[in-house]
């Protein structure tokens, strides 16, 4: 299948026009056309390199894993989707399908690692992974999800890696009515993770380093606002939350959120991916309290999420640019220039 893209040819250059072939479909292939593509942090990292002491990017690298399409073609064995189906697919196309992870619905963390929607290769045959900065994706059935009736296409795409990046914890953690959650910075996690713990009946706070952000907080559905720059108000919230979902993307001392924990109570880091400052671990051990991360959420776990928006009505707030302003948009993101997604309406580039 004969496509267009937009790819980062070198860590330096702006993305730029990429034509290449997708490959054919298999007997459990899906084909869509892509109409909306979130712009996430880490497709702006793996166009620059910026990952390379972890695993240089390959280029020409095509980023995108926030997409909604329609369905335009399918394999001879697909049973799931069918042609004219607006569907989604996030930050993998592929697993071993094998593996205890995999059994359990846990393909994210599958054993022999999945096959991530762009920058790897295909288990298959081994050709390049490129994601949905394009007109065209092809990939497994299974990794195709349904997009609800009712939810807004052009906005649903960052639920695909900000979404279930911090619905997946709030679930785990058994986050529901009568939950105290805390929700450490607001941006394009934070303001999803404010609005799922509220819909999931949480009382929920935002800790920000400024009183400013109140009016924001509330606005996002949060009940409380907690100033990380106060030690009185950090002190007197000592041991009030259940859960706290830490979103922030910078080195930072966890040490003043481990002590807002109750006894058993859980840390989720989100935000940063790389080292941190390290911390006290008197709060751990005198609270049994947990210091943890998360990834992305399963596929059945991601269709649990979106049929959950529909219902509740969480959807990110989100910007839409064209498919020739990625450039800029890149530049704004970088400098936290957006508030709080940017989403691509591919609609120029299928017309080309």
């Amino acid at each position: 299948m004969r496509t267009l893209g937009y790819a980062a040819y070198d860590e330096t250059s702006p993305l730029a026009p990429f034509p290449f072939e997708r490959r054919a479909l298999r007997c459990d292939d899906v084909a869509l056309e892509v109409q909306y593509c979130g712009i996430c942090h880490t497709d702006l990292h793996l166009a620059r390199n910026a990952w390379k002491d972890w695993g240089p990017t390959n280029y020409p690298c095509v980023p995108g894993h926030e997409i909604v399409g329609k369905v335009v073609e399918v394999g001879s064995d697909v049973t799931r989707h069918a042609i004219g189906d607006l569907v989604a697919v996030g930050t993998m196309v592929d697993s071993c399908g094998e593996c205890d992870q995999c059994r359990h619905g846990h393909e994210q963390m599958c054993c022999e690692y999945p096959t991530i929607t762009y920058n790897v290769v295909d288990r298959i045959d081994g050709s390049p992974t490129y994601g949905g900065f394009s007109r065209h994706l092809v990939t497994r059935e299974d990794f195709v999800l349904k997009l609800p009736i009712g939810l807004d296409a052009a906005r649903a795409a960052p639920l695909l890696c900000a979404g279930i990046t911090v619905y997946s914890p709030l679930r785990h953690y058994g986050v529901g009515p009568g939950s105290r959650v805390a929700v450490a910075g607001i941006g394009g996690l934070g303001h999803l993770a404010v609005r799922f713990a509220a819909a999931l009946g949480a009382h929920v706070t935002v800790i920000t380093r400024t009183a400013s952000k109140a009016a924001e907080a509330s606005a996002l559905g949060a009940d409380a606002v907690l100033i990380s720059t106060s030690d009185e108000a950090m002190t007197a919230a000592a041991s009030s939350f259940d859960v706290i979902i830490d979103t922030i993307p910078v080195q930072h001392d966890i040490t003043p959120y481990a002590r807002l924990l109750d006894i058993d109570g859980t840390l989720v880091i989100v935000g940063q991916l790389g080292s941190m400052e390290g911390f006290d671990t008197l709060p751990l051990l005198t609270g049994r309290r947990k210091i943890t991360g998360s990834p992305a959420g399963g596929l059945a776990q991601t269709q649990e999420m979106l049929d959950f928006c529909a219902r509740a009505g969480v959807l990110p707030d989100t910007e839409t640019v064209a498919m020739h302003e990625v450039n800029e948009a890149f530049d704004r993101l970088e400098r936290g220039d957006v508030r709080y997604r940017f989403v691509i309406d591919m609609a120029d580039l299928t017309a080309a």
